[in-house]
């Protein structure tokens, strides 16, 4: 175990140069005290580990020091090849560089993990985008992806839902969402989110930017999914469902929908249940989602959504009316 952790704590040290007591216990889940008592040891052991004094000190390896990856053990093998994903990584031009790692990978690994870390990448493969969906393959996804690694700003010219407009922003990090791209893009103080495949043109500049020390890409795209899942859902329908409605609802939902659904525990004479859930911001986006569940459903509250379920209901029927068809 302690041998397990102090490759932790050496491959941390090479990836990422200095780093901190704390910050090290974090990336080891142990107390600040046990890294000192590792560092010490990996000192001792003749391992060039400094510690830098001051306001921005910490742990770091000498110069040149490198890891042997000869530490890994097998199911860390085959986690780092299943992280090598050829669509995105082609998307973003990488794919001629990811093989060329994964080569480099293969010859550093002992011989009795080479054929594990194979096997992985012979019976794993990802397929991002939806089903029935493909993938976009936006014009200008590896500048904006360069752009992003470079930490220069760039010009787009987008097109939303609402009108064509140019942007300077710095561009922070780059999201592979079913199968979309989407970029997180500074401007004016503010981080905002744009679909790379509406990108129009594309200029990329020198001028390099301070990114944010505080932003993390993964939490922002977290945050925002779900403030944009409650902006799609500002209302709550009260719905009395049969069991084959329950079941319906449960399948045929959105995930968002379904963390947030309470349902009553007991039934009607009739074995119907009552529902509370989020809906659509326009009346017709949330009857038209709740008419999928056909007569197994039916709308207590509110009374204008009600009303809406019933004003389609009765033109859809009206097509399918014998008089009209005779």
């Amino acid at each position: 175990m302690r041998a397990s952790r102090m490759l932790s704590i050496l491959t941390t040290l090479q990836a990422r140069g200095r780093v901190t007591a704390p910050e090290l216990a974090e990336a080891c889940e142990i107390s600040v005290r046990t890294i000192y008592r590792d560092i010490d040891a990996l000192a001792a052991s003749g391992v060039p580990v400094y510690a830098d004094r001051g306001a921005d000190g910490g742990y770091r390896l000498l110069d040149g020091y490198r890891v042997r990856l000869n530490g890994l053990s097998q199911s860390e093998a085959g986690a780092l090849f299943l992280a090598g994903l050829p669509g995105p990584a082609a998307a973003l031009g990488l794919d001629a560089a990811m093989i060329a790692a994964q080569n480099k990978l293969m010859a550093a690994l002992p011989a009795h993990l080479r054929q594990d870390a194979g096997r992985t990448q012979e019976r794993f493969h990802l397929d991002a985008p939806n089903w029935f969906g493909e993938a976009e393959e936006p014009q200008h996804l590896r500048a904006i992806a360069d752009a992003v690694l470079r930490g220069t700003l760039i010009t787009i010219r987008y097109q939303s839902w609402r009108s064509e407009r140019r942007r300077r922003l710095a561009p922070l990090g780059l999201v592979l969402k079913a199968g979309a791209w989407y970029l997180a893009g500074l401007i004016d103080g503010d981080v905002r989110t744009y679909r790379v495949a509406r990108v129009l043109d594309c200029t990329t500049h020198d001028d390099a930017f301070d990114r944010p020390a505080a932003f993390d890409l993964a939490a922002y795209w977290r945050d925002s999914t779900l403030r944009l899942e409650a902006e799609m859902h500002p209302h709550v329908a009260v719905v009395r469902l049969s069991q084959d409605g329950v079941s319906l609802l449960d399948a045929l939902s959105r995930p968002y929908i379904k963390a947030r659904l309470q349902l009553d525990q007991t039934a009607d004479a009739d074995g119907w249940r009552i529902a509370r859930f989020p809906i659509g911001k326009t009346l017709w986006h949330a009857a038209a989602e709740l008419l999928r569940l056909g007569p197994e459903a039916e709308v207590l509250e509110p009374v204008d959504l009600r009303e809406k379920m019933a004003e389609l209901a009765q033109a859809t029927a009206k097509l399918y009316h014998p008089a009209r068809t005779a």
